[in-house]
């Protein structure tokens, strides 16, 4: 039996059990992933000791040494980096009243406060190296008694693979994992080392940085956000999944509201979120500007099955003109617009081809122009076709149209069937071409009140007037009767 000083004592006294556990756990990983042998065990036995088992080539007392692990400085799937991480462990064990015993092919080991050689009057922290109690024993195995089973739990809670995440999508950098909770969480290589309360989503880091390869201190936790903000940005930057995307872009319209996750604050992810979300589903990208000044646009394009989505007016900004991930135009306002115009398809009729009962209704057009102070200068013509837009464009039949670029206003046939609809559709556009205003805008809404006042009042004025005459007549003939 051989005392190994561990020249470690009461350092990271913050350390709480879990975080022994932990380098345990993540030395037993770090084995398996070099050694390409099965995935480390922890379990608990019948005399309720714990053990945390891998099966790799065995630990040996040389491994206590602190120093840089070249295996593990060079090997990018793995946690740790240095031989500290277990005598770290060793010592919290030994503060919190918790008996070890280390053993493989090489030897059992477990720990004894004595004399440090040569200084007979200091007591430190040694490691007990004995003969191996089992020599056939494959890898390592690290047992532990006097840990509660709600520790061992907080301690698997900091490993991805006891955790069954979730996983929305795989990049070349890392993952993205579906928050458990109101918290987001940074893994690295599968150990969690940060958190993040205002994250949407957290994420599995496994292509490191030299940054994070810095900050990777021998605590292992509460990592700084600069340390992995890169890596986090380059992980949304590459995901292409659809879930991803529309939870990035829901979150955009929180912006103005100052509820929007971190990530958010981030534009060329908010880009990304809408480039990737434009390639796979039918959205108008919108400002709040222009959903307050285009409301007829809004409703045509949620008439014809698009998802309206607010974005940032510097977003609205950025991605007007781009494309997305499949090489088409993202439909921002302008480019809705040219979509819309570019979906009518018309059929001109002569007006010479009318059946006769459309004639009639068509000859009253002037005489219902009167009723807005006549012909709209700016319209040069009125036309007719029997197209306007196809139905898998719209599910809301256009029955008249404003054409301002050539002065025209465009009537579709079949309104021609009742001199109702022809009234009340060309009256609509005559007041959008009077007036050069927009559906469903306050001011466009106000002129056509004006104009169902105006005709109500004419209506009931000569209906007043009909009265009134008849009333007359009756009196007058009443009169000649009584004489």
């Amino acid at each position: 039996m051989k005392n190994f000083d561990l020249n470690i004592d009461k350092i990271l006294e913050n350390w709480e059990l879990p975080h022994a556990v932990r380098e345990l756990i993540a030395n037993a990983i770090d084995e398996s992933i070099i050694t390409s042998t099965k995935a480390p065990e922890v379990y608990r036995d019948e005399h309720d000791w714990w053990h945390v088992r891998d099966y790799g080539r065995g630990l040996r007392y040389q491994d206590l040494i602190q120093s840089e692990n070249p295996e593990k400085l060079n090997h990018s799937a793995v946690i740790g980096k240095f031989g500290i991480g277990l005598k770290d462990a060793l010592a919290t064990f030994e503060r919190k009243g918790v008996q070890v015993l280390l053993r493989s092919r090489y030897g059992d080991i477990s720990l004894i406060r004595t004399t440090k050689h040569s200084f007979e009057d200091l007591i430190t922290l040694h490691a007990t190296v004995d003969s191996p109690s089992i020599p056939e024993i494959i890898g390592t195995d690290c047992a532990f008694y006097g840990v509660g089973d709600d520790l061992i739990g907080a301690a698997k809670n900091l490993f991805l693979r006891f955790s069954d995440p979730i996983v929305l999508d795989e990049t070349k950098f890392g993952s993205v994992l579906r928050c458990v909770g109101m918290t987001g969480a940074i893994f690295i290589n599968g150990m969690k080392v940060a958190e993040e309360p205002n994250f949407l989503f957290s994420y599995n880091i496994t292509s490191l940085t030299a940054s994070i390869k810095k900050a990777l201190n021998r605590e292992r936790q509460n990592l700084g956000r600069s340390a992995y903000s890169d890596r986090i940005r380059a992980i949304l930057l590459s995901t292409r999944a659809p879930g991803v995307a529309q939870t990035l872009a829901d979150d955009l319209q929180r912006i103005p509201i100052g509820t929007a996750h971190d990530e958010l604050a981030w534009l060329d992810v908010q880009e990304h979120a809408v480039r990737s979300l434009n390639s796979v589903r039918k959205v108008l990208f919108v400002s709040s500007e222009e959903i307050v000044g285009r409301p007829d646009l809004v409703e045509a394009a949620k008439s014809a099955g698009f998802q309206i989505l607010s974005v940032p007016e510097n977003l609205a900004r950025r991605i007007a003109g781009t494309t997305d991930m499949t090489g088409n135009p993202i439909t921002e306002l302008q480019t809705f617009v040219e979509q819309h115009n570019a979906s009518f398809e018309f059929t001109w009729v002569d007006p010479n081809a009318l059946s006769s009962a459309e004639q009639m209704n068509w000859a009253h057009r002037e005489q219902i122009l009167e009723l807005i102070g006549g012909h709209p200068a700016a319209v040069r013509e009125i036309k007719i076709s029997t197209t306007m837009q196809p139905n898998m464009y719209s599910s809301r039949e256009t029955q008249g149209l404003w054409d301002p670029n050539h002065g025209w206003i465009i009537i579709k046939r079949s309104e021609l069937a009742s001199l109702e609809s022809f009234a009340g559709t060309l009256l609509h556009e005559a007041l959008h071409a009077k007036y050069g205003l927009s559906d469903i805008s306050r001011d466009f809404e106000t002129y056509l009140t004006r104009l169902c006042g105006n005709l109500a009042a004419v209506i009931v004025r000569e209906v007043s007037s009909v009265v009134q005459q008849q009333r007359r007549r009756g009196l007058f003939a009443s009169m000649l009767g009584r004489a």
